[in-house]
């Protein structure tokens, strides 16, 4: 028998419920078609919930009749792609992370000062593409320490350094450290760019895993938050899965595990998670305890103003 411990904070953050509230409301407010540049949250259930009420997702403008509604991703957007929306007379709605806004508006606070901007990202991810699209000339992106030698500056150059927000805590700590060791001077951000429910949700699987055999992350591959979680198994020594639904679990898995850590990604519905459960506990396992290693209270309000 197989003893399930269930890591907490877990599933959607604060950003998340909110964009997801957001399609949710002007779907009911205006008819559809209602088209999101790329995705709205990176989740398979999700886009596929929201694709069955005729949300387009698209990154493609040219494709998109004028006088629509677009809703821009909770991944930010590109100053450029916003532009080009407008000066298509599509009547927009933006669903941004705060989070991830206050780092597009860092990089524009630094570029105003002349900074070069030294950004930490995972290169395909959505959100990191329409950061560096503020300014292509002075945003130098690196993913490793490797990366990070390759960069040259002028002596008297100032620099800046920004990541995105849904990395892991702890290979970011170790990038930004050796950034720091090259560049001294280098100004980091008054408060850290990686989001508070990245960081929660890392340190409680970090807690679960402690007392567990095997690790499963409920979310989609494309998710950054989700990888990184599943990624916590390096150091912890056992083995993972990243699943979208319980039916990817091999028949095999829990064979010799007595204990089990499960949690969730950022943009992952807990519905998703009890279902893995369930599942499980019809193959020889039982729910042990849940790990609680922070109470999440954050909420962003919102206003459905189309502009």
């Amino acid at each position: 028998m197989t003893n399930i411990i269930l890591a907490s904070p877990r599933g959607y953050c604060a950003w998340v419920d909110r964009a997801i509230g957001m399609l949710d409301d002007i779907l009911q407010a205006h008819w559809a078609p209602i088209y999101v540049n790329h995705e709205i949250v990176h989740n398979k259930f999700i886009v596929s919930y929201f694709e069955r009420k005729w949300v387009i997702f698209s990154d493609d403008l040219d494709a998109i009749p004028s006088g629509n509604i677009m809703v821009f991703s909770a991944h930010g957007v590109a100053p450029s792609f916003v532009k080009a929306a407008k000066d298509k007379w599509l009547r927009t709605l933006d669903a941004s992370c705060p989070l991830v806004i206050k780092v597009h508006n860092e990089a524009k606070k630094f570029i105003k000062e002349w900074y070069k901007i030294i950004y930490i990202w995972k290169k395909t991810h959505q959100e990191a593409i329409w950061v560096a699209d503020n300014d292509l000339d002075n945003i130098f992106i690196v993913w490793n320490k490797q990366e990070a030698d390759e960069l040259v500056f002028q002596p008297w150059q100032k620099l800046a350094l920004l990541n995105q927000t849904t990395l892991s805590v702890d290979d970011t700590k170790d990038l930004i450290s050796y950034v720091q060791s090259l560049y001294p001077d280098i100004q980091l951000p008054w408060f850290s760019d990686i989001c508070y429910a990245t960081t929660n949700r890392q340190e409680a699987v970090k807690e679960a895993v402690k007392e567990a055999d095997a690790l499963i992350i409920v979310g989609s591959k494309n998710s950054s938050n989700s990888t990184k979680l599943c990624l916590i198994w390096e150091r912890a020594d056992i083995p993972s899965l990243l699943i979208d639904t319980p039916e990817e679990i091999p028949d095999d898995f829990l064979h010799g595990i007595k204990n089990l850590a499960i949690s969730s990604g950022a943009s992952v519905p807990d519905s998703l998670v009890q279902n893995v459960i369930t599942f499980l506990e019809a193959k020889w396992a039982k729910f042990l305890k849940e790990i609680i290693t922070k109470e999440e209270k954050m909420i962003f309000p919102y206003k459905l103003d189309l502009s």
